[in-house]
């Protein structure tokens, strides 16, 4: 009847919980280094994980094709996607953008992103989308950037001059990394690959190493690396306490600046010299070069905080947060930070400046 009471229909409770977020890992590396072997040896070995595989390759007349794939239980899903204005490495901000979104579209069927870069890409490019996208930052987070070197041929790939000074492609991909394999070890002398290692943490001292032969590495050290985020504090303070407060260098166009600053530091005048540093360009050298800094890193004491802080940056992204470890009782606070950049922008009073120019300086005090 009209008249009657609807009967109560039961609502199911809709899981608001949020889904976890997938971790990006972007292997990049010279070509011929072995990059798609590795993603290969991956698909195939026992981890427990679904992984999507983005492939960039160039395709006839500038089309590009991507390959998402699914592995599990050793079978194979795969679509093919085109873009045509582009890889993924180059337009990052446009179709790369629409490529990952499609991926996400199919969420639930993979737990792991992995993205091989060209051998002529730039990574940092394309890790600044996985890094700062608001979006893609609830579904995905980026979780390091790994650099495959040909133990053979690495060392005439990283020596090689480019015109105008510029930083070869196989240097700029170490000095982004968070973990370089030296592959293909086989092919070289002991001789050889301690020249190779020299050169490698020359560019890039913060980097951890791992040495191997057709691609084959122990996967706990390259899945779950968590650069990005602060679970990697505690080791990035301990390799961070190891390196000197020095320039270092045998290659010729990367340097390393590393600081050691004893007292805390305000966070509002941090941020403004980093701005000024990665943004607004004001540190110059006598030549009126802008400084270059494709990476930095550091483990930071902030006035009125307990706990340590991380400051990563990529290029001109940066971001400053709060660890889990706090300062201990006793425990001096002391402020270390590593710039990894373009060795010719780097003005020679660069090491006193940090700590005695009183504007736009950091404003450390003990």
């Amino acid at each position: 009847m009209d008249d009657d009471c609807p009967e109560l229909v039961p609502i199911e409770e809709k899981n608001t919980t949020p889904s976890a977020q997938i971790p990006v890992t972007i292997i990049t590396g010279y070509l011929g280094a072995g990059k798609t072997t590795l993603l290969n040896y991956i698909l195939t070995e026992q981890h427990n994980k679904r992984i999507a595989v983005i492939l960039n390759e160039f395709g006839e007349g500038n089309a590009l094709e991507k390959s998402l794939a699914v592995s599990q239980a050793g079978e194979l899903y795969e679509e093919w996607l085109e873009l045509r204005n582009g890889c993924l490495c180059c337009s990052v901000k446009d179709n790369g953008l629409k490529a990952i979104e499609n991926l996400m579209e199919k969420k639930g069927k993979f737990d792991y992103i992995l993205l091989e870069t060209t051998g002529l890409a730039d990574p940092g490019a394309v890790a600044s989308m996985f890094w700062v996208d608001a979006e893609l930052g609830s579904d995905l987070y980026l979780d390091g950037i790994i650099t495959v070197i040909d133990a053979k041929y690495g060392l005439q790939h990283l020596t090689e001059e480019k015109p105008g000074g510029l930083i070869n492609e196989a240097v700029r991909q170490i000095a982004l990394a968070d973990l370089t394999i030296i592959n293909k070890t086989d092919l070289v002398n002991e001789a050889e690959l301690d020249q190779l290692r020299d050169t490698v943490r020359s560019i890039n001292g913060l980097v951890r190493m791992l040495e191997t032969q057709r691609s084959r590495v122990d996967l706990s050290q390259v899945l779950d690396l968590h650069s990005f985020d602060t679970k990697d504090s505690v080791r990035l303070a301990e390799k961070l306490q190891l390196m000197k407060t020095t320039h270092s260098h045998l290659d010729k166009t990367i340097l390393t600046v590393t600081f050691e600053v004893p007292g805390s530091v305000c966070e509002d005048h941090l941020n403004v010299f980093i701005q000024d540093l990665l943004w607004e360009k004001t540190f110059k050298n006598k030549a009126g070069l802008p400084m270059n800094v494709i990476r930095l890193k550091g483990i930071l004491s902030l006035h009125g905080k307990q706990k340590k802080a991380m400051l990563q940056g990529v290029h001109e992204l940066y971001e400053l947060d709060e660890t889990p470890e706090a300062w201990t009782d006793g425990e001096p606070r002391i402020n270390r930070l590593v710039f990894i950049g373009e060795k010719s922008t780097f003005p020679a009073f660069w090491t006193k400046y940090f700590w005695i120019q009183p504007s736009p300086g950091p404003h450390f005090s003990s």
